[in-house]
């Protein structure tokens, strides 16, 4: 038993409250990886909260609930980005990863089919390399592409292929088939490329059946020498059938949390491990071809899990990530180099000397993404397909860096851009942990600079979790404001592949989110961190999407950040136990929310212990509250139960009719979170 906790536990036994429209309730907590303690006392009476509706204490933000990616886990390539083809254009510093040709081929170039050679054209262009086939054969010459981790292939689905090439001798074919792992063909097409003029060929074909492991053919008909570039397969199924475009299950996965913002690039890919492979985001615009490969700063940080074949292809680039936004209805908010590459690696600096053009970078991004098209970066969006502009509002300089070094360089940003942007909104950090001399000296240091927005993160044991759902009710409301930018309970420990996107960690993480929401006066902006893993691509966990080639599903964890961001509110209210707010009595943790939109009173209740609880509701400032609502819950008995793709809703919330005619009454079931939502009027006088 964890007597720390419980003792604390007793000391709030007398503090607990309901504010507002919306109440959110947790109950237990424990030590990281294990159960809640089941032999906490629960009192025998009810709960009794006051929600004062009358009585708002803060507006809660549109951006309260938002979403945060980066690209780790094989989140954009092999991911969220469509593409099928990995290293399509050949520009991978060993340049023929992820391709395979005949066997006899990798050390001689006697074969009797034929043999490639990787042509490098010295730097003319950012993709310099291509492909140059000599074939020797009629038939028999093949190259093999399987793609990220095996191909996907859906039944019945139109497949589009294109590549770029020129035949400088003789007459080639390109049969290009997708085959199954006995070599059955599953759609095929062929190309046949004519002049020695670089062209983009286009063909497609409809698959004969799925498989989850396909891999791509080319086979070469016909001697000659071919030059290829840019080999390339999207299934036509993207995100709004946009070609080239974004796998749509997993965009639809972020549609449905209704986010406020959308934090990209990431993370600490934002940084690089050196300043020459940190994110530039002028690299990842334009013309898809001319855009500049880069190894991924993930690819061998963890050595229970190298991935040296992950790069980024920049297809989903800058561009791609302000469209997102703006489908998903989110607020933009890119981050940006300080000129400062990973402090966890090199934490190599720019000379404060040479800052300019990174500060450069910040200034021609606010054009790009709001200039008018006849501004240079304004004309390249619209040149892009996009002439009205993103309505930027916020950017964020560094993403978890630290020290001295960091606050000298955020200035400069932070006054040049104010010059020129004075209503950009601009988060600033306060480096990679909750607390501690980094943590403490930055938050000093930024509150002297009137910082706007401070970033703070969270990797940390579900306990932490349980015991700082009261993190921000003594901090300064006239301060800076909080961006809880990346969090996640750790089941194990920070960064451990063991982790487990267990019912466990994902109650800790709605009790501490109750603790945002009742500051909403102080914290504008939250997500959960990392966002998607590739179940055979991962390096972290946990997260909060997991995917295969065809498959995905939703963790506890996605479950409990939807039920919070799609049950938002507008107003967070006085939830009171005893002229005190919920933070832990009786297990139970709570805050409260009116929307004035929908007219809607949300009561948001979690239970984590083992013993179901009654919650009395003395709903004060109102008229009249409807006889009825709805109660959508989200439990499980068992704290181990995690969510898979042999069962993706082994966790998954269940909508329930509640009278409330007889009185403001709910239940909360064993282990689970609740959200009620029930009509009411509101007192005018």
């Amino acid at each position: 038993m964890n007597t720390k906790y419980i003792d604390r536990m007793k000391n709030k036994m007398k503090s607990a409250g309901w504010s507002g429209l919306i109440l959110a309730v947790v109950i237990g907590c424990t030590d990281a990886g294990t159960a809640p303690n089941q032999e906490l006392a629960i009192s025998a009476t009810s709960n009794k909260y006051v929600i004062r509706v009358g009585e708002p204490m803060a507006e809660i933000q549109p951006t309260m609930y938002g979403v945060f990616f980066e690209d780790i886990n094989f989140a954009a390539d092999g991911g969220i980005y469509a593409e099928m083809v990995k290293n399509r254009s050949f520009e991978f510093e060993l340049p023929m990863i992820g391709w395979e040709q005949p066997a006899s081929d990798k050390f001689s170039m006697n074969d009797q089919s034929g043999f490639a050679s990787v042509i490098n054209r010295l730097g003319e262009q950012p993709n310099s390399n291509f492909l140059r086939v000599t074939v020797k054969a009629d038939k028999g010459y093949q190259l093999t592409n399987a793609g990220f981790r095996g191909m996907g292939v859906k039944e019945g689905l139109r497949y589009d292929f294109s590549i770029m090439a020129r035949q400088l001798e003789g007459q080639s074919v390109m049969n290009v088939r997708l085959v199954d792992s006995t070599g059955v063909i599953l759609g095929e097409t062929s190309i046949a490329p004519k002049g020695d003029e670089w062209q983009t060929y286009t063909a497609s074909f409809i698959a004969t059946k799925e498989e989850m492991k396909a891999v791509m053919n080319i086979q070469f008909e016909g001697k000659g020498i071919v030059d290829i570039d840019m080999v390339s397969l999207f299934p036509s199924d993207t995100w709004k059938n946009r070609p080239k475009g974004m796998r749509a299950d997993l965009v639809q996965l972020l549609d449905d949390l209704n986010p406020g913002f959308l934090r990209f690039p990431g993370g600490c890919i934002v940084e690089g491990r050196t300043l020459a492979r940190r994110y530039q985001w002028k690299k990842t615009i334009g013309d898809i071809n001319d855009r500049e490969v880069l190894v991924n700063r993930w690819n061998t940080e963890f050595t229970h899990r190298p991935t040296p074949d992950y790069y980024q292809s920049f297809g989903l680039g800058f561009f791609e990530y302000f469209q997102l936004s703006e489908d998903l209805g989110a607020e933009p908010l890119p981050i940006l180099s300080c000129g400062i590459a990973c402090q966890f690696n090199t934490g190599e600096l720019v000379p404060m000397e040479e800052l300019d053009p990174y500060v450069a970078d910040a200034m021609d991004l606010i054009e790009f993404a709001n200039g008018a098209t006849t501004t240079p970066w304004g004309k390249v969006r619209a040149d892009m397909g996009h002439p009205a502009p993103f309505n930027m509002k916020y950017i964020g300089i560094g993403n978890e860096q630290w020290g001295p070094e960091y606050i000298k360089r955020y200035k400069v940003f932070e006054r040049t851009i104010k010059a020129r942007y004075p209503e950009m909104i601009i988060v600033s950090g306060s480096g990679p942990f909750p607390d501690g001399e980094m943590f403490d000296y930055g938050m000093e240091e930024l509150k002297k600079l009137n910082a706007e927005i401070i970033d703070e993160h969270y990797y940390r044991t579900p306990e932490w979790f349980f015991e700082n759902a009261d993190r921000y009710d003594k901090y300064d409301r006239n301060g800076p404001k909080i961006f809880a930018g990346e969090y996640a309970s750790q089941s194990v420990a920070i960064a451990s592949p063991d982790n487990k996107n267990n019912w466990n960690g994902a109650l800790a993480e709605a009790a501490f989110m109750t603790g945002l929401e009742r500051n909403a006066e102080v914290v504008h902006l939250t997500s959960y961190a990392p966002l998607f893993a590739h179940a055979e691509g991962w390096q972290w966990t946990p997260d909060l999407i997991w995917f295969n080639n065809l498959k995905s599903y939703a963790t506890p964890n996605y479950h409990v950040q939807k039920l919070f961001s799609t049950n938002r509110g507008t107003h967070v209210l006085p939830l009171q136990e005893d002229n005190g707010p919920v933070t832990g009595a009786n297990g139970l943790y709570a805050t409260a929310a009116k929307d004035v939109n929908t007219g809607e009173l949300i009561v948001k209740l979690v239970n984590a212990t083992a013993q179901e609880q009654s919650i009395d509701l003395d709903i004060q400032g109102i008229d009249q509250l409807g006889e009825s609502g709805i109660l959508t819950v989200l439990k499980s008995s068992d704290l181990n139960t995690e969510n898979s793709f042999d069962n993706p809703v082994a966790i998954s919330p269940e909508e329930l009719s509640v009278d409330l005619s007889g009185g403001s009454s709910i239940t909360a079931a064993p282990y689970s979170l609740s959200v009620l939502r029930v009509a009411y009027k509101e007192n005018v006088n």
